[in-house]
């Protein structure tokens, strides 16, 4: 029986500014970096109220695409397109404010939605989020 998602991946341009990002901007937790016998770079990371959850930070390569198809997905990480999900705030509006103060870039204001207070915001390795905070109860 499945118990849980302990690890995910998001493709990156370059992992040392994708840790640098996640870690120095985002404030996530590093919490591996190792090479393994292939030379593939392990890194992950894992958001502040969920350390058990590592996000992998991987340059596309062989085998996880074939060799004719990392091209594309550089390609799509060249032109900030892969889109990685949604991240929740507390305070959507605050955490903006902190972001932006570091040098991330929002597509999109924190605005009111139905299902709360949405931005967007570009990672600057490839891939954009939501940051949503729910409203309060």
């Amino acid at each position: 029986m499945i118990t849980k998602l302990s690890h995910a991946t998001l493709f990156v341009r370059d992992q040392d500014k994708a840790y640098d990002t996640y870690v120095n901007k985002l404030g996530f937790h590093g919490k591996t970096d190792m090479k393994m016998d292939n030379g593939f770079r392990w890194l992950t990371v894992a958001p502040p109220q969920d350390l058990d959850m590592e996000i992998v930070l991987a340059v596309p390569s062989e085998p996880m695409f074939s060799a004719d198809l990392v091209p594309h997905v550089n390609a799509l990480l060249a032109k900030d397109a892969m889109g990685g999900g949604v991240w929740e705030a507390d305070d959507c509006q605050k955490t903006y404010e902190q972001l932006k103060s570091k040098g991330i870039v929002f597509l999109k204001e924190p605005t009111k939605e139905f299902y709360g207070t949405e931005a967007v915001f570009q990672d600057g390795c490839g891939n954009w989020f939501s940051l949503t905070s729910h409203p309060k109860e």
